[in-house]
């Protein structure tokens, strides 16, 4: 995504750090116990009695979707447990391609997903429209929380020129997968959620690095500050457990004692200002820089971009087992300067909900690619089809087989 659109990630566990030591002085709302949310839909139903109900939408994050029962509580255990959360930030004109990427993980994912939706305040309603006229199907399948975006820390002009206004706050939450706008899920996001599994006692998020081969790698050819490994880290796609990171002290160049994630925002970025130009992501680089046993690698498959097929394939682990999360960066989904990726987008986009998915979906995608063969993301097909026809397959298979009837 272009600079002025990058959301502010580590503003997210900023957020979640300052409601986690000043949860006294919060609105309620910002609670996700079971109890809390129904106090506070109590109070929408009084307030909305005696006309008020505009004003209090106004003030406090927008949500629906809500079931009286939230998924992550376990009656039995007698204990919440987390869910799968997906964070995502929607500036400027992102609108379309925020849903699509709500879309797609809606599509092909088994559990239910609570999206956290940051958005310029002219794009709220405008979710609050479209995401209302989805099928009532499809509305069972998800949650979703709208916020306004507001910066936490230090000078908001300051910050506003480096991420524009995308900046957030989050409830606390424990474990949370953010992405770009421009990611497009083609395979369940179950799975890689179940990457938290994988991580070892030290880490606490995972990323895939930004480039496989140092020699066309943008940090390992232009960077100006410290970066992760050898080629750095996209943060496009993060696993974050924010549990972990509340605990911990983060060693820097600043002070030998550590600091924590909230102490340790504002002066990094006031040390590397003038040196960073990816925002987010470069000051995410830095950090694992000098915390290495912090983060966890996943594979290029599930991050995958431009880079990795328009200097020539070097993705192995797509070309092996096909592409899981397609990011669209440098605007490929609205241009026709990679017209492989725009043929998924396009096809995610415009498929119609409930429609057959080999008949509306995977079809038109595989024809459609024989437009992009004289490219070089075009050339191999089968890295972008391959484990999009495989979901397909599983969710066919649950939806159709699985409920068929055998015959007597």
């Amino acid at each position: 995504m272009r600079i002025y659109c990058r959301v502010l990630v580590l503003a997210v566990c900023l957020g979640v750090f300052l409601l986690f030591k000043r949860r006294s002085t919060l609105p309620r709302r910002h609670l996700r116990s079971d109890v809390m949310l129904q106090s506070s839909l109590r109070q929408i139903n009084h307030h909305s009695s005696h006309g008020k109900r505009r004003e209090l939408s106004e003030k406090w994050p927008r949500q629906r979707g809500e079931s009286r029962r939230s998924s992550a509580l376990s009656s039995r255990q007698g204990r919440v447990e987390e869910g799968m959360h997906l964070a995502v930030v929607a500036c400027g004109n992102r609108l379309d391609e925020t849903l699509t990427m709500v879309k797609s993980a809606i599509l092909f994912s088994l559990k239910k997903i609570k999206f956290h939706i940051f958005a310029e305040d002219p794009l709220a309603p405008q979710f609050e429209e479209r995401l209302k006229q989805w099928p009532r199907s499809v509305a069972a399948k998800f949650q979703y929380t709208i916020y306004p975006i507001t910066f936490s820390v230090g000078d908001a002009e300051e910050w506003k020129k480096l991420f524009k206004p995308c900046a957030v706050i989050l409830k606390d939450v424990d474990s949370l997968l953010y992405v770009d706008t421009d990611v497009l899920f083609l395979r369940p996001m179950d799975d890689i959620w179940s990457f938290f599994k994988a991580f070892n006692s030290s880490q606490l998020a995972a990323m895939a690095p930004e480039h496989e081969v140092p020699k066309i790698g943008w940090y390992s050819r232009f960077a100006r500050h410290p970066f992760y490994g050898i080629t750095g880290v996209n943060s496009g796609v993060m696993l974050m457990n924010l549990t972990r990171i509340r605990g911990t002290l983060f060693k820097n160049s600043m002070i030998p004692s550590g600091l924590s994630w909230e102490d340790l925002l504002h002066p990094l970025y006031q040390k590397y200002k003038n040196h960073i130009t990816w925002g987010d992501q470069d000051l995410l680089n830095i950090i694992f820089h000098y915390n290495l046993e912090c983060l966890y690698i996943f594979p290029c498959q599930w991050n995958y971009r431009p880079d990795h097929c328009m200097y020539g394939s070097n993705c192995k682990g797509a070309e092996e087992e096909g592409v899981s999360i397609l990011h669209g960066n440098r605007g490929v989904y609205h241009d026709d300067k990679q017209p492989a990726f725009k043929v998924v987008y396009d096809a995610i986009r415009d498929f119609p909900f409930e429609d057959n998915m080999f008949q509306s979906l995977f079809y038109p995608i595989q024809t459609k690619f024989l437009d992009t063969v004289n490219t070089l993301c075009g050339r191999i097909p089968q890295v972008f089809l391959k484990q999009i026809e495989k979901t397909m397959r599983v969710v066919f298979e649950k939806k159709v087989i699985r409920h068929a009837r055998p015959r007597k």
